[in-house]
């Protein structure tokens, strides 16, 4: 089977919006699953994040559009409503070759009123989380009663979540007729279950993408005992001195401490689990993407789905229960050909030779490096405006500023982020006085915002 997009039956627009996107060749997982999809197969991939599977469910998905039927189409169901996002940003780019295609995303965390109200208009895709979507549809806000495809992304995480009894009752919203694609990292026997309940003959497909990457990413063990175990993810991170790392642990309230513990320490350390407010997700988010966190504590909830580029490490703070988890974890760095870092910290309690029997390997343990106290500064500092979609702000209306007015080179500007009522703007540290000097005295669409530095 050839792994080129022109041996599938796709338009010539679709194959021309896919090459401007840099899709020059399909993915292990789009090779094996897109010639089915497309004919509107059943499918069940297990299939890791950076694997393409996106591309994998929303090719087939926007190829199957049809401007002649009234509601939507398509829903595609997410454990976060960060996933969620990204899928959608993903299927508008996708998109791009079908004209008047509407996709929303539902997600919590944010205003219900002002999805009602996108919705008053009418979509084609669906994208969002089992909670608000149930709630649109209580309300009655939102019908699926034309819905021709269903896509369960991420879908052991959203069991993991406890969302099985919402997505049984959004299922009777469903028509009976449908096409259902359901992805997961890992296979386990609730996954196994809900695919023979929901799936009618499908093409099932297992991708190995983490076993791909493993030669090029250094796995390394240490030794801890559990009470210094604070002690020694500072001693491995200062001997390391990565410029982004995840530090994952099982526990939320963990999250928590281990990230005050290395912000008292001098790590600029952020936080991520399923206990916090969606604004305060979203700042640790955005701090942790622009570089102005090097560090991120997160659980293995949390972080699913997230998009991180040039991820440099990743540490496992604790062991986590289900050992395909463990080549999930490491698979999220070393992507795109680079190499990546690994560090694993084994306690007494922990039982290394099931570990050792799933990864078919005898551990090898590394000496750990002494504690030894360094000033570690982020390469990046994070402003934010109280101005963003809400107040008709764009990412160009503050670069625009910032270099024409604020002389600022735009070498020196990183990553700008405009959300509902606020903008984050990222820019090298060398730059940062310069940046808030303006800040302070300088417009951005003829108006000086309020502004803090983060």
């Amino acid at each position: 089977m050839s792994n080129q997009f022109s041996t599938l039956k796709l338009s010539d627009a679709m194959l021309k919006n896919l090459d401007s996107l840099g899709y020059t060749a399909m993915t292990p997982i789009q090779e094996q699953s897109l010639p089915f999809t497309l004919e509107g197969r059943d499918l069940i991939a297990k299939a890791a994040t950076g694997s393409g599977k996106t591309a994998a469910f929303g090719i087939a998905l926007v190829n199957s559009l049809t401007t002649t039927r009234k509601g939507v189409q398509k829903l595609i169901l997410c454990p976060t409503r960060e996933l969620a996002d990204q899928v959608a940003v993903e299927l508008r780019k996708i998109a791009r070759c079908v004209e008047n295609v509407k996709i929303i995303t539902l997600g919590g965390g944010v205003g219900f009123y002002p999805q009602q109200n996108s919705l008053k208009h009418g979509a084609d895709i669906i994208v969002g989380t089992p909670g608000r979507i149930l709630k649109h549809l209580d309300k009655k806000t939102l019908v699926l009663d034309k819905v021709a495809t269903l896509v369960l992304d991420e879908a052991d995480r959203m069991l993991d979540m406890g969302f099985s009894e919402e997505i049984n009752t959004l299922l009777e919203h469903l028509p009976p007729q449908k096409q259902i694609m359901l992805f997961s990292a890992t296979y386990p026997n609730n996954i196994r279950d809900l695919s023979t309940k929901l799936l009618k003959d499908p093409i099932d497909v297992s991708i190995e993408t983490e076993a791909e990457l493993q030669p090029k990413i250094a796995q390394r063990f240490y030794k801890s005992d559990e009470a210094q175990k604070t002690t020694a993810l500072l001693s491995l991170l200062y001997a390391v001195e990565p410029s982004s790392c995840i530090v994952f642990t099982n526990y939320k309230s963990a999250t928590v401490e281990i990230a005050k513990a290395l912000q008292k320490d001098g790590f600029s350390a952020s936080y991520l689990n399923g206990d916090m407010e969606q604004f305060e997700r979203t700042e640790a988010l955005i701090l942790f993407q622009n570089g102005s966190n090097t560090v991120l504590v997160a659980t293995d909830v949390a972080a699913r789905g997230l998009d991180i580029k040039n991820l440099e490490c990743i540490v496992n703070y604790d062991l986590p229960r289900d050992h395909e988890v463990y080549t999930h974890r490491i698979g999220r760095t070393g992507r795109a050909g680079e190499e990546g870092l690994a560090l694993t910290l084994i306690t007494p309690m922990d039982k290394v030779s099931e570990l050792e029997s799933y990864l078919d390997a005898e551990i090898a343990f590394d000496t750990l490096p002494k504690y030894k106290q360094k000033s570690i500064t982020p390469s990046m500092v994070t402003f934010q405006i109280d101005g963003g979609r809400r107040q008709k702000v764009r990412a160009g209306d503050i670069l625009g500023a910032l270099c024409r007015d604020g002389g600022i080179a735009h070498a020196d500007i990183g990553k700008l982020d405009v959300i509902q009522n606020s903008s984050f703007i990222a820019v090298k540290a060398s730059a940062a006085q310069s940046v808030e000097k303006f800040l302070q005295r300088g417009r951005i669409k003829a108006k000086n915002w309020r502004h803090w530095r983060l």
